[in-house]
């Protein structure tokens, strides 16, 4: 099951669960989900594609948005001395389909796993080496100080 649709200017095809990056999207509500309107061509049964009829909606739901990689525009006329260097990096936004559905169906994507976060903080982490090292009997290595090199006297110049 997949769906082709117009986003930002350019076409995508996507399935339920897949990751696209399109143009940066403001219309995402306030718990990041946005809906594409703009369907052209849905799969359906059997291996059908055509245009949909009716309605047809593809939800997604908002996962990152960033920037893109720096793209140089180098404008150059020679013999002229006219050179001209400029830098573009594209907003976007990463999008998660969620749902696709049409003419009465719904193919949702299955739902992700929740990431638990592992937060240790330094105390915790330097008592844990320091009850380590005392259970094996060493003594936690101690910071060397750094030699500095004795300055060099300044000879006087002779005239």
């Amino acid at each position: 099951m997949y769906a082709v649709i117009r986003a930002g200017g350019k076409q995508y095809k996507v399935a339920p669960g897949d990751v696209i990056r399109v143009e940066k999207v403001n219309g995402a509500d306030g718990n990041g989900q946005v809906k594409f309107s703009d369907v052209l061509a849905v799969s359906g049964e059997a291996g059908r594609v055509g245009r949909p009829e009716g309605e047809a909606l593809v939800t997604g739901e908002v996962v990152e948005q960033g920037r893109g990689a720096k793209v140089l525009v180098f404008h150059y006329k020679k013999k002229k001395q006219y050179k001209k260097l400029r830098g573009h990096r594209q907003d976007f936004s990463a999008v998660r389909i969620t749902e696709i559905a049409f003419g009465g169906q719904s193919f949702k994507a299955p739902d992700l796993p929740k990431k638990e976060k592992k937060v240790k903080k330094a105390v915790e982490a330097h008592e844990e080496a320091h009850t380590a090292a005392q259970a094996s009997g060493l003594k936690p290595a101690k910071k060397k100080a750094a030699k500095k090199a004795p300055a060099k006297k300044s000879a006087s110049k002779k005239k």
